[in-house]
């Protein structure tokens, strides 16, 4: 059986529950549940899931966890969506990542994880944006440095040949059909149905590994 570990902040928390790994309620309520449950209904058996992502956290928080929530783990893919609180932590607290840092701890975390399991794979999952209560008021903010983080991603996926999954894009056409709101709560946390268009690109991505 592989092991698939989903890795972030609270868009892939989603209020997991820490306590029991074999429950659903591990995986939360977002885009790693619906996952799981796509890969568990077309492949019984196959694979196993864990949850890790943690509220608040920004890229060096998950270098910090590298060895007990990575590397302890021994998964065989790995999918990251880590950047937007990089940005936000800035705004309110002036404890963000710029996107230089951003990305050299980012190819740290790759580096060093690639040294332990040469044989895992990594989906590295763009972060993203719309307007929302959230963001709105440092709107300027928030539209230019976390495409700044997006592309730093990009280039950490592709300087260690792993798997980009595009999700800025996604988000900006589902607004032809419906209004940012509908697909965040607040411009940075997905809906049910934000969650749904990430794991629609996770999935079509992961099948691309095989």
């Amino acid at each position: 059986m592989q092991t698939i570990l989903f890795q972030g902040d609270s868009i892939t928390d989603v209020g997991r529950d820490r306590d029991d790994d074999g429950s659903w309620s591990a995986l939360g309520c977002g885009y790693p549940l619906l996952v799981s449950a796509r890969l568990g209904h077309d492949h019984p058996g196959t694979y196993r899931f864990l949850n890790r992502g943690i509220s608040g956290n920004r890229v060096v928080d998950l270098y910090a966890r590298i060895k007990q929530d990575f590397i302890n783990l021994q998964p065989d893919v790995v999918s990251i969506l880590i950047g937007v609180n990089d940005v936000w932590h800035e705004i309110g607290d002036r404890n963000g990542v710029d996107a230089d840092k951003f990305e050299r701890i980012y190819s740290m975390l790759l580096d060093e994880l690639l040294c332990a399991l040469p044989e895992t794979k990594f989906l590295i999952l763009e972060p993203f944006v719309t307007h929302g209560r959230a963001t709105d008021g440092a709107w300027e903010t928030f539209s230019t440095q976390v495409p700044l983080r997006a592309a730093a991603a990009k280039r950490v996926a592709q300087a260690f040949s792993q798997t980009f999954v595009p999700l800025q894009e996604v988000f900006d056409k589902a607004q032809a059909l419906a209004p940012a709101e509908h697909w965040t709560m607040d411009g940075v946390h997905p809906t049910v149905f934000g969650h749904e268009l990430i794991a629609r690109e996770w999935v079509k991505a992961f099948e691309s590994l095989k």
